[in-house]
């Protein structure tokens, strides 16, 4: 009030108009006015950008108004994708179209920013700072419900989520770790024969991947353009390679390719790289990033998805899962990681670091009854302590199978190999030897590779809830695909192909006598690069010659006559 009146009796005092000073001062004084309205309008509109907003999951009712059609895939996923499905015999269904453009536009219209959506659970990830706004859209009759999923200012976690439990410097003299977590899993056998991931696409859904643009483990991924992408779906505007180290050490059990150190289950496969999980925190909507880079994933064309993350307990105690919520089919993340296994797609992930806790259970996604949950065991095979137990709410054997996640080798934080511990890396073990043994069986489909390297463990015939079915041997895995998918491959076959093993020459017989033309055969190599093709009309016998530039080994001879088609795995022979 004192200043009010000073500036009022200042104001009193009057000058005469035509004094030069004064109307100096006038002038003045007008351009301050200005120049104090135009700083108040850029604080306003800076205090709105970066207004502090919560976020939510809007769970929409149906599919109505969405532009993606079924018979026209390619607008939705790549060819790669089609590619996948078309080998695996799945069908596009109403669960690859869009989320519906229609409902994204009123929920923007209300004020709602959208985050990311799903089209596989069909809904989207918003956020706001107008709470009253979210009370106002759970009327609308497209919404079936809202859930709060983070709150706009985070505290940083009080316990770290990724912990190096042991970090021992490189020793030359151990170089022999890195090859013992290979054969623990008889992963040898496979790598002799040259499957060692070529071909084989990668998705690791993770919180960072630290210097791997720069570690020299990483040099053979980067020279070859093995690292097909990144993308983070915590924060877009970020530099995945300065977030946590976590995604590249899990990155390293695979790919990483340093000849006399350290080489991983997989080193030759191809990788994209997200970030879905804010290792600082820990809130639900880190579940609905994971289903959103899955769904990326999906339509990128992936093989395979390593996830070393799981959820049940949260920063936010009203959020936390239930142990009867790991029942496989519950919770989101556990949906969409199920999603993408009917999708095609072979799911590894962590079971979890929960053994030695109150709560021991896993954690989701690895309940998920499609999902293979990996436990951890040590050099000798012992189940590591801290690894979590199932078996999955319900009773399903839980953890699926086990790998080296006690003292596993890999590249440390500081960009070195030595050794680290947890499920978090007996996952990418095996999600490695896995990419292995999809290039070795390419006409597997997601099903019988998983019964593979579940049925090839070592206590198969009495699995437990501590390592579920064991330590997988991938001879094993492989020898009953040979069988089993082959078996599949020709049951009522119409078409016979003769001789197997064969050396250039081949007779392809019409067994039910049916007819058609444009019959197109060709044959490819496991990586399915097709090196011979041609086309006939319908005869009863085909023969084939020439054919002795073609590689020995495992070839596949496919014949497609109007809308079927048929494979055959043959072997070329020198003479």
């Amino acid at each position: 009030m004192e200043s009010n009146l000073n500036l009022r009796k200042k104001s009193l005092v009057k000058s005469p108009p035509d004094h030069p000073w004064w109307a100096g001062k006038k002038e003045k004084g007008k351009i301050f006015l200005v120049l104090f309205c135009f700083i108040l309008l850029i604080q306003r509109i800076a205090l709105g950008q970066t207004e502090a907003k919560n976020s939510y999951w809007v769970q929409l009712k149906d599919k109505k108004g969405t532009i993606s059609r079924m018979n026209y895939p390619e607008a939705f996923l790549s060819q790669r994708a089609i590619d996948r499905r078309n080998r695996q015999h799945i069908a596009i269904d109403s669960t690859d179209l869009t989320v519906s453009p229609v409902y994204l536009d009123s929920l923007k219209k209300l004020g709602f920013e959208i985050v990311h959506t799903s089209k596989w659970l069909n809904g989207a990830t918003v956020r706001t700072a107008d709470t009253a706004l979210v009370r106002k859209a759970k009327t609308r009759a497209f919404i079936k419900y809202i859930q709060f999923t983070r709150p706009a200012k985070v505290l940083k976690s009080a316990q770290s989520k990724f912990e190096e439990e042991a970090n021992l410097p490189y020793d030359p003299a151990n170089y022999g770790s890195a090859i013992n977590q290979l054969s623990q899993l008889n992963g040898e056998f496979l790598h002799r024969q040259g499957f060692r991931g070529k071909g084989i696409q990668i998705a690791i859904l993770d919180g960072g991947f630290l210097n791997v643009n720069t570690y020299s483990a990483f040099d053979s991924l980067r020279s070859s353009g093995r690292i097909l992408g990144t993308r983070d779906f915590v924060d877009p505007t970020s530099d995945i390679y300065q977030q946590h180290w976590h995604g590249m050490s899990v990155l390293s059990c695979i790919g990483s390719n340093l000849p006399g150190s350290i080489i991983g289950t997989a080193p030759d496969a191809s990788f994209y790289l997200f970030r879905s999980e804010d290792v600082s925190s820990e809130y639900l909507i880190e579940e609905d990033n994971w289903v959103a880079a899955a769904e990326y994933a999906d339509s990128l064309g992936v093989d395979v998805i390593n996830s070393s993350l799981g959820y049940y307990q949260f920063d936010d105690s009203t959020m936390n899962h239930t142990y009867s919520a790991m029942n496989g089919k519950t919770t989101r993340v556990t949906k969409g990681a199920n999603m993408a296994f009917q999708k095609g797609i072979l799911v590894f992930n962590s079971a979890g670091n929960e053994g030695n806790t109150i709560w021991k259970h896993l954690i989701a996604p690895s309940d998920g009854e499609n999902i293979i949950g990996v436990g951890a065991v040590d050099f000798y095979g012992t189940r590591a302590s801290f690894s979590s137990v199932g078996p999955a709410y319900g009773g399903a054997i839980k953890p699926n199978v086990a790998a080296r996640g006690s003292s596993t080798f890999l590249i440390t934080s500081t960009g070195v190999p030595g050794t680290a511990s947890g499920t978090s890396f007996s996952s990418p073990v095996l999600a490695g030897m896995g990419a292995c043994l999809i290039q070795a069986n390419p006409y597997a489909n997601v099903k019988q590779l998983k019964m593979a390297i579940e049925q090839s463990g070592s206590q198969f015939g009495k699995p437990d809830s501590l390592l579920g079915y064991g330590i997988p041997d991938f001879e094993k895995a492989d020898q009953y695909l040979k069988v089993n998918s082959s078996k599949n491959l020709t049951t009522e076959s119409t078409w016979s192909v003769s001789p197997n093993p064969f050396v250039d020459e081949l007779l392809v017989r019409n067994q039910k006598m049916s007819q058609g033309k444009d019959i197109q055969i060709n044959i490819s190599n496991l990586q399915g690069v097709c090196l011979w093709q041609s086309e006939f009309d319908s005869e009863p016998v085909i023969f084939i010659n020439h054919l002795s530039n073609l590689p020995e080994g495992i070839l596949i001879l496919s014949i497609r006559c109007r809308e079927t088609e048929e494979h055959f795995k043959l072997i070329r022979k020198s003479r």
